[in-house]
């Protein structure tokens, strides 16, 4: 019994979209081919999302999974497998959707409720399958709904409050679903209306006053703020102006506050019955008629010098007879001057400040805007410094002046001056301070500033600054002489000079060794300086460098040079001079010495004829031996004076036979090779 899968096929009945609530069929089919005809036993598995839903094991090639009401949860992608004696065929997938969404169920925990409270509510989707979303709806008349929204991973049902506001009468509810399909998302029906009725807690209060209108300033005027109320308990009346809280009750049905009216008084307020969460308000505008107006405080002047004499005037239009006072504003409170409409004084700095004045009118006091006196002492000469304390400047830095006046009333106006020219103006307390950057090496111009306030006396001006540019060292170098090469005992000239830079200038010279020595320093009112050091020595050989600085505090360095001490001429003549003493004295001492040896070794001289001389040398010779190693007997040298002498003879004759000859022996000793 052979057997095989040709294909396996799943399709759905009536389509692939089925209305909600309708009957669907999933078809699994197997094509199978056989080489006889045989029983063959086929499992089937469906499978919906990746899960199995529906197993069946059926004879036939063809198996159906019936789902008699379709709902939206059935929506997804279906695939079955088949297995027969050991061999399984799959179908490939198939995407059903199952349109439309049951219908919620919408319930109210409460058909009647009062203002402030809550209404709870229910939204069910029967036979659908999380994850939904529920969207709830409050619905007033004349007025657009309003909505919540709960999503829901876990159940087919929400819950929700609503508060019930002031105002609402007559409730509609309703809510409907919504899920998420593989073309975006689908909504179900709304659900059945549920009506809420609400009742009022207490009536939106009432708010007079009496009288209720032509009130004027100086009028008791009084205000009532009533409302009926179900329950008294926790019951509470607010009466405020401007969100100011002017008075409050609490378990009353009424509240009552009363004032003597004033311009002030004019405006809105409002009336407020809370209890709970329930707030109901009422507004009232109210006007008050002026009385009289405010009074204008006048003065002779604003701006006095010290000394001068100040007048005050209070005033009210339509010349009203009051009670005036004029009054001077500090920190510490209020000081009244003079119950009068007129104040004059004469004024000091201490006058300074901002004064008013009152009037009253039936128990009405009404104060004037504040005017402004300021008294002004006049400035004292000003006096212009340096802010570093020293009238000078380093030439390409910059300089800061500050110009001060001890006396005066502030605010006082500086002016500084570079020569004719204005360079700043600065009002300020006490003080001013000017910078100036634009220092010229030929800049000789002086500085100065003037000082002035409000006061009648005028300008003041300081003295004339000058201020010295100082110019920085620039290009130090040192020489010396002799250069190079000094002779030991003799004097050196070091020279240290500067191509740029002002005076009084400090000079140093140093050595360098293993830490910098300081040799000598000197403060010259010149470019340059030069120090003679004495008796040089050798030790004093080395490198030597200077430094230059002035008040511009710029140490500058030369180049260092490099001195060698060397031996003095007469030092080199003297050495010599006793080498060769020396050398003279062992020579002088060597011939003595030879002399008295050749002295004892041949006694005195002795004469002989030239017949004799020969047997008698040659016998001497032939007899002495060598009793010094450095010693040179001369044979040789006699045997050749030998044969001078017979040829000698020969030539001369018989004079030169009765010659007398000395013969004197040579001691040659070895030469030392380190002299």
């Amino acid at each position: 019994q052979v057997f095989t899968f040709n294909r396996v096929e799943i399709r759905v009945q009536p389509s692939v979209k089925v209305k909600n609530g309708a009957p669907m069929s999933i078809i699994c089919h197997a094509d199978i081919s056989k080489n006889t005809d045989f029983q063959l036993k086929h499992n089937f598995t469906f499978f919906k999302d990746g899960k199995p839903v529906f197993m069946t094991v059926s004879n036939k090639a063809d198996a159906r999974y019936e789902i008699p009401v379709a709902r939206s949860s059935d929506t997804g992608d279906y695939e079955c497998t088949v297995k027969a004696d050991g061999k399984k065929g799959f179908s490939t997938s198939v995407y059903v959707w199952v349109a439309g969404m049951t219908k919620p169920i919408l319930t109210a925990d409460k058909k009647e409720v009062l203002e402030g409270e809550v209404v709870k509510l229910r939204c069910e989707l029967p036979e659908e399958v999380p994850p939904l979303e529920f969207f709830f709806r409050k619905i007033k008349t004349n007025s657009a709904p309003k909505e919540k929204r709960v999503p829901e991973r876990n159940q087919n049902f929400s819950e929700v409050e609503f508060y019930v506001e002031e105002g609402d009468n007559i409730l509609q509810f309703d809510c409907f679903g919504k899920r998420q399909v593989r073309s975006g998302w689908e909504s179900s029906q709304h659900s059945n209306k549920t009506l809420v009725t609400v009742k009022e807690p207490f009536i939106k209060p009432t708010l007079i006053t009496k009288p209720s209108s032509n009130i004027t300033e100086g009028d008791q005027i009084e205000f009532e703020c009533s409302t009926v109320v179900a329950q008294i308990r926790d019951i509470e009346i607010i009466f405020q102006k401007n969100r100011t809280i002017l008075n409050s009750v609490r378990d009353r049905r009424f509240l009552k506050y009363s004032t003597v009216a004033t311009q002030e008084d004019s405006g809105e307020y409002l009336c407020k019955v809370e209890q709970g969460a329930v707030s109901k308000t009422t507004k009232l505008n109210v006007f008050v008629s002026e009385l009289f107006p405010k009074p204008t405080l006048s003065a002779s002047k604003t701006k006095l010098d010290e000394n001068k004499d100040l007048m005050l005037n209070c005033s009210i239009n339509g010349s009203r007879r009051a009670n005036f006072s004029i009054i001077r504003k500090t920190s510490r409170g209020d000081i009244v001057l003079k119950n009068s409409k007129v104040f004059i004084t004469k004024v000091n700095v201490n006058n300074t400040g901002s004064y008013t004045c009152k009037a009253e009118v039936k128990g009405i006091v009404k104060e004037s805007k504040p005017v402004m006196i300021n008294v002004y002492a006049p400035v004292s000469k000003p006096t212009l410094s340096v802010v570093s304390g020293s009238p000078e400047v380093v030439l390409g830095k910059p300089l800061q002046l500050i110009c001060h006046s001890v006396m005066g009333t502030p605010p006082i106006t500086f002016t500084f001056y570079k020569g004719d020219e204005i360079k700043k103006n600065v009002t300020n307390d006490t003080y001013a301070t000017f910078l100036d950057e634009d220092i010229g090496l030929n800049d000789n111009r002086g500085y100065k500033c003037d000082a002035r306030n409000n006061h009648s006396s005028g300008v003041k001006t300081s003295n004339i600054l000058n201020v010295t540019v100082i110019v920085p060292i620039r290009d130090a170098s040192l020489g010396s002489v002799p250069y190079g090469e000094v002779e030991v005992g003799s004097d050196t000239a070091f020279l240290c000079s500067v191509k740029e830079g002002s005076w009084p200038i400090d000079f140093k010279f140093f050595k360098k060794t293993d830490h910098e020595v300081l040799l000598h320093e000197v403060r010259e009112y010149s470019d340059r300086t030069i120090w003679h050091k004495r008796t040089m020595k050798r030790k004093d050989t080395g490198t030597y460098y200077c430094m230059a600085s002035n008040r511009a505090s710029v140490d500058v360095r030369s180049h260092p040079i490099t001195i060698s001490v060397i031996l003095a001429t007469w030092q080199k003549g003297v050495i010599a001079a006793f080498v060769l003493t020396a050398m003279a004295g062992v020579g002088a001492v060597a011939l003595w010495w030879f002399l008295r040896k050749k002295k004892k070794a041949k006694g005195p001289s002795m004469e002989m004829s030239g017949s004799a001389l020969a047997p008698s040398l040659t016998n001497e010779k032939l007899s002495r031996q060598p009793s010094d190693g450095n010693y040179y007997s001369g044979s040789g040298y006699i045997e050749d004076n030998e044969n001078h002498m017979k040829s000698t003879d020969e030539s001369k004759g018989p004079d030169l036979e009765s010659a007398e000859v000395d013969y004197t022996e040579v001691e040659v000793s070895t030469l030392d090779p380190h002299r």
